[in-house]
């Protein structure tokens, strides 16, 4: 099994950046950056196809960038313009699935790190 670890969250104000880091164990063709609030269900941020092909929420289009390092086996979110809606525990996974972020299913994720965006 690989094991992924995130780190980089932190507390922000709104409109500031943070750039979250994953690194696997392993190589993974499909990596992601899923979140969750507070009283709602994990959701998809962004998903990277082997650093080949991104897929953004529509939350995340235009402020939010993913990229994935082959060689080194991680997987980065570089979050810009951040809103108080962005607050919550983002989670690095992989599926060996189809990579895509309109399900959960066959996804594993880390333990996670915290994103707090204040006012």
């Amino acid at each position: 099994q690989v094991q992924v670890v995130e780190s980089g969250g932190g507390a922000v104000q709104a409109g500031g950046s943070l750039r979250l880091s994953c690194t696997a164990s392993g190589y993974l063709w499909c990596m992601g950056w899923f979140r969750q609030a507070p009283g709602k269900e994990r959701e998809g941020v962004a998903v990277s196809e082997d650093g080949s092909r991104e897929i953004y929420s529509d939350s995340a289009k235009g402020r939010f960038t993913i990229s994935k390092d082959n060689v080194k086996n991680t997987l980065t979110l570089q979050m810009n313009g951040l809103k108080s809606e962005d607050t919550g525990m983002y989670y690095c996974g992989y599926t060996f699935g189809a990579c895509g972020m309109s399900t959960r299913l066959g996804w594993t994720w880390g333990q996670g790190t915290q994103v707090t965006v204040s006012s």
